[in-house]
């Protein structure tokens, strides 16, 4: 499906994707190191931090190496995320799965003691769902990862139930049975979306995508219109993407030319609503009998 931009919808005023930092910019999608980047940002300047760092495992953007060495290696670039944080702000880490030799360490037990020890409070941790994947032969799958949510302190941007007694609005030109959803998913913390494989309209040839609506349920609940969402790990602008389609500034960073060469068209794909997206808020498909016989290949009558 196309996105094409309703009547009324809240757009950036500038739409041109600047490739350095400077304060003021509506879209910034840098070819650069994440710790780079991120030194050029002032101290408390971002409302919302929402990415997916690397996992370790081997990935074509990424250097294997000791699980110690990767954490110290992302220490750095958290510091400097907690830096540039707003003291009203949310930082929103999303991660999977470590595996090594058939072992699983869930990446986000071993964040979480890195986020509290710079003074940071978890206020939610969401299992993202997903029913597609490769199937492990040595160990279950697994068809989930998580979101973790931090803030500096007790007073936050939060649109569903605010403590500095914002008013939980409905966002602007959102549909209020899909406010409603999301209102449900944030209480239970489960959020069953389909992830970005094959015939997903949002898929590029990025290995490890994660689709717009993930980012998007953040950006809502988490920021007003006009605030600054960063990913420092940008990939292929999936983030900014959920930003600017809500009225928020972005900034970014990757660091392979060629995703940012698929993120730059994304987003001049989306300014010119022909960008193809999943819909926020689309049921999940429940296959028919035929179906699911064709995706298990049993052979009708068996």
């Amino acid at each position: 499906m196309h996105y094409s931009l309703e009547k009324g919808e809240e757009m950036l005023k500038d739409q041109t994707i600047y490739e350095k930092y400077a304060p003021g910019r509506e879209l910034v999608y840098a070819c650069a190191k994440s710790l780079d980047f991120l030194r050029e940002i002032p101290d408390r300047s971002i409302r919302l931090v929402f990415t997916s760092p690397p996992y370790n495992i081997g990935k074509e953007y990424e250097t294997k190496t000791t699980m110690g060495v990767y954490l110290s290696d992302q220490v750095k670039v958290i510091r400097e995320l907690v830096r540039v944080l707003d003291d009203r702000g949310s930082l929103c880490w999303q991660v999977g799965n470590h595996v090594h030799n058939s072992v699983v360490s869930p990446l986000d037990m071993l964040y979480h003691p890195v986020f509290s020890d710079m003074g940071l409070r978890l206020k939610g941790r969401f299992v993202w769902t997903f029913g597609h994947g490769l199937h492990s032969k040595k160990r279950f799958s697994g068809r989930y990862e998580v979101v973790l949510w931090y803030t500096k302190g007790n007073e936050y941007i939060n649109n569903l139930h605010s403590p500095t007694n914002d008013a939980p609005d409905i966002p602007f030109n959102l549909d209020p049975s899909i406010w409603d959803q999301i209102r449900s998913e944030w209480q239970t913390g489960v959020w069953n979306i389909p992830n970005v494989k094959s015939n997903h309209p949002e898929k590029t040839e990025h290995p490890c995508q994660f689709p717009v609506e993930l980012a998007e349920r953040c950006v809502l609940v988490l920021t007003k219109p006009g605030d600054v969402v960063l990913d420092p790990y940008a990939g292929v602008a999936s983030t900014l993407i959920a930003a600017v389609k809500h009225g928020r500034r972005a900034c970014g960073s990757e660091k392979e030319e060629r995703y940012i060469t698929i993120g730059s068209q994304r987003l001049r794909s989306f300014f010119e609503g022909k960008l193809k997206l999943r819909p926020l808020g689309k049921p999940i498909h429940i296959p028919s009998g035929k179906q699911v016989i064709k995706i298990q290949g049993i052979k009708p009558g068996a």
